[in-house]
């Protein structure tokens, strides 16, 4: 996006970009010797447990259909949120259900592992010294993991729980111990059984690029849920429905039986008590 909007100024006539760019890779160089400090789950496949037919199911199988949350469906969430969390972000808010109604739709073991893994952006927090105009990557996985029963068990106020902790896992230590793992791991990919992986683009500012023609319509991923597997990795963007509210929409893949199975639950978590 740094880079878009400077392309931007620059088709508007601007001379330079008003934010120069800086390179300052170095930060997150692994350490000598590398030290991984954190159990960095996000890298290991979940112990034991049958194999997840998301990862089973053959593409024609699979529903796709976009979810939108709007006031309505955020107002819903936040009323079913305990009262000490009832100010949590969209982002906490969206994950949390959508997480929950996923693990209970698809069906897994009471005792078998989920995750819930998200990345989580490093720009703007005071312990990561980031050089302005930085153009490298900024961010990491984190993961929140539970088993299914006490997940389902714990309803949205225990799913909120886990994402916020997750989220607040990742500090400058956090990024350096992530380098350090790829050092001795050889990059390894990030596990996929029984984990639902998501990005949230909703505030990039996608939509505000202008190259001269006026802001954008539409401005992020052209699909959702897709990939080698579909249903295993989202992204979160903004969008308006048909009233003209805006809200985060989110392109939901699973296989079409589990699908009416979270239709309802996301109607249940969201609706207006």
């Amino acid at each position: 996006m740094q880079f878009e909007k400077a392309v931007c100024e620059l088709a508007c006539g601007a001379a330079a970009p008003s934010i120069t760019p800086s390179w300052g890779r170095e930060m997150f160089m692994a350490r000598q010797p590398p030290q991984p400090s954190y159990p960095h789950l996000e890298y290991s496949e979940p112990a034991g447990g049958a194999v997840d037919r998301m990862l089973t199911t053959p593409p024609g199988d699979i529903a796709r259909v976009p979810f939108f949350f709007g006031p309505r469906e955020i107002a819903g969430l936040r009323q079913r949120a305990p009262p000490h969390m009832s100010r949590s972000s969209r982002f906490e808010l969206v994950a949390a259900c959508i997480w929950l109604g996923r693990t209970a739709a698809l069906g897994y073991g009471a005792d078998e592992e989920v995750r819930l893994s998200f990345i989580v952006n490093a720009r703007g927090r005071r312990d990561v010294p980031l050089p302005e105009g930085f153009y490298g990557n900024a961010f990491a996985y984190s993961v929140a993991a539970t088993t299914a029963g006490e997940l389902c068990a714990g309803g949205l106020g225990y799913a909120l729980e886990l994402v916020k902790k997750a989220k607040s896992a990742v500090t400058y230590d956090y990024l350096l111990s992530v380098a350090d793992l790829m050092v001795l791991r050889g990059r390894p990919l990030f596990a996929l059984s029984r984990t639902y992986i998501v990005s949230d683009v909703s505030h990039a500012g996608f939509k505000s690029v202008d190259f001269g023609w006026g802001e954008a319509v539409y401005g992020g991923p052209a699909k959702g849920g897709e990939g080698p597997i579909p249903g295993v990795t989202n992204y979160f963007s903004r969008s308006k429905n048909g009233k003209g509210e805006e809200g985060t929409v989110v392109p939901i893949s699973l296989p079409k039986d589990a699908m009416e199975k979270f239709q309802l639950e996301v109607e249940g978590l969201t609706a207006e008590m």
